[in-house]
């Protein structure tokens, strides 16, 4: 059944069944769709079904049933996510860009020591200052994702604010979510993390070998290789 209604503004919900009054039928928005569901979910006398389109749409409220799965053809990844997805592998790439300086001073009352303010490069700042705009990205990005999934079809996708905790806590919900709807897809971006986890550690561990080494290197130190 997907008689549809021309200049319809009847949100996307569950809607009386103009066919079977015994049962509740999903409205896509723009025509009847084929998932049906028992009327008992129903709340009596909410709303019109969207055939008569006798109340108007802000008024006609849709009743919250289990998601209805996504055409097979419906794209389930965009831009967006895997703009989240892959960032934090930018972000540990620029740890080659803070070279910090270690040098030697005397503190009036004549103690040698390592300068403290060496550490703060201009690599340094640019390192503090990504992982800030790539917090603010990684919402954003969030956001625009969730706008796709709504257009896409997916009911009640994961919500955007859930990037203000954590990426990873959107990118895990939001996969979650989308495999519900889509069996057998949504999951690529929660191993595209952990592969980008996996990459982050063996680079942080390379950098971590260069910076111990020219820490002692520069404090006069010799290492044993």
């Amino acid at each position: 059944m997907t008689q549809s209604m021309p200049g319809s503004t009847t949100p996307p919900g569950w809607y009386p069944d103009p066919s079977d009054p015994r049962s509740v039928r999903w409205w896509d928005g723009h025509a009847w769709t084929a998932h049906q569901a028992p009327a008992q979910f129903q709340q009596p006398g909410q709303f019109q079904a969207p055939g008569q389109f006798q109340a108007p749409a802000q008024f006609q409220q849709p009743v919250q049933l289990p998601r209805p799965e996504l055409n097979p053809q419906t794209p389930v990844y965009n831009p967006f996510i895997w703009a989240i997805t892959l960032m934090p592998l930018v972000s540990v790439l620029l740890l080659f860009t803070w070279q910090p300086e270690f040098r030697m001073i005397t503190t009036p009352e004549g103690v040698t020591t390592v300068d403290p303010f060496a550490m703060y490069t201009p690599g340094y700042f640019l390192l503090m200052g990504s992982g800030f705009l790539f917090y603010g990205l990684s919402v954003f990005f969030a956001y625009l994702d969730r706008q796709r999934l709504l257009k896409s079809g997916v009911v009640r996708p994961f919500h955007w604010a859930w990037a203000f905790l954590s990426a990873l806590v959107y990118v895990i919900g939001r996969s979650v979510i989308v495999n519900k709807v889509a069996p057998k897809r949504g999951l690529w971006p929660v191993w595209a993390t952990i592969a980008v986890f996996v990459i982050s550690m063996v680079i942080t561990g390379i950098w971590t070998a260069n910076f111990m080494q020219s820490v002692y290197s520069q404090l006069g130190y010799s290492v044993q290789t």
